[in-house]
């Protein structure tokens, strides 16, 4: 078991269910509809508990309505929330989100009235305790500072990032992390066409992966060797929100564990996969040895 620290964000997710993806300007009827937290980062410690990780999460609460079910939620997962921000004006993020029956597919639009955790808060924070410290790849100036504090006081502390979107100057925390998780969202932004043009385009002694949906994911050691892991895709998609999520805890705990990276590869692809198989996390793991 592994101390694991996150720092993102939480958000209360309104999830409908429909036949198909509704045209604009139109009007379609539901098949479900649930609500459910989510976040990158606490989705990623969701799945992390469950391979009996101590889990801990910095961010920030606000004391409204909404955060009640999304602190009981954390609760559930075992989640510590003893390094976040409490305070008492906004509103916590909200993501609307539609998914498609027929494909899996998850549409999202997100709200949110709420400051970011910053380098202020992220230093109050033991961080002798951790055997890992997870960063979702927003808040750049902020996030750059934890990095950087990280290197520079415990510079043998394993760290990850998540390069999920294209943010503004995002390339200026990539010098830091242990490794670096890759969305095929960033990678087509900047125009690589595979996985493989955007692991060769890094610098040398980084190592990273580049998830690419149905043709599976990309890794680059840091020695330079390129590797691939296929895709497994269940027999059925039936819901693909969180899927990157799933993939960068696998990564984080076989990393953890002292696997290689092929076989680490492999293994948050086919977790990856089995997510896409099902809604929400829940036993998630409890198709694999681990």
């Amino acid at each position: 078991m592994a101390n694991i620290l996150a720092i993102g964000i939480a958000t209360l997710d309104i999830i409908n269910l429909v036949d198909d993806y509704p045209a604009e300007d139109s009007e379609v009827r539901a098949l479900s509809q649930y609500q459910t937290r989510g976040g990158n980062a606490t989705n990623t410690l969701t799945v992390l508990n469950q391979f009996d990780h101590a889990c801990h999460w910095g961010g920030v609460l606000i004391d409204e309505p909404d955060t009640l079910a999304i602190v009981d939620d954390l609760a559930q997962s075992q989640i510590n929330t003893d390094a976040c921000v409490r305070l008492n004006d906004g509103k916590m993020p909200t993501s609307y989100i539609t998914v498609n029956q027929q494909t899996g597919s998850r549409s999202i639009v997100h709200h949110r009235d709420c400051p970011e955790f910053d380098f202020a808060d992220f230093k109050t924070i033991d961080l002798t305790r951790f055997d890992w410290v997870h960063f979702e790849g927003r808040n750049i100036d902020q996030t750059l500072l934890m990095l950087q504090h990280i290197k520079s006081h415990h510079p043998n502390l394993a760290c990850s990032l998540e390069v999920e979107k294209p943010r503004a100057n995002i390339e200026r925390l990539f010098e830091y992390p242990s490794v670096l998780f890759f969305s095929q969202h960033y990678a087509h932004h900047h125009g690589f066409t595979n996985s493989e043009s955007l692991l060769k385009s890094l610098p040398a002694n980084t190592t990273a992966t580049c998830t690419w949906g149905q043709d599976g994911a990309g890794g680059l050691t840091d020695d330079g060797q390129l590797i691939h892991s296929e895709a497994f895709p269940p027999s059925r998609v039936v819901d693909t929100l969180g899927a990157g999520d799933c993939f960068n805890a696998a990564m984080i705990h076989s990393l953890i564990n002292h696997k290689d990276l092929t076989s680490a590869l492999t293994f948050a692809c086919q977790l990856a996969g089995q997510k896409c198989g099902q809604q929400g996390f829940d036993h998630l793991i409890s198709h694999f040895e681990h």
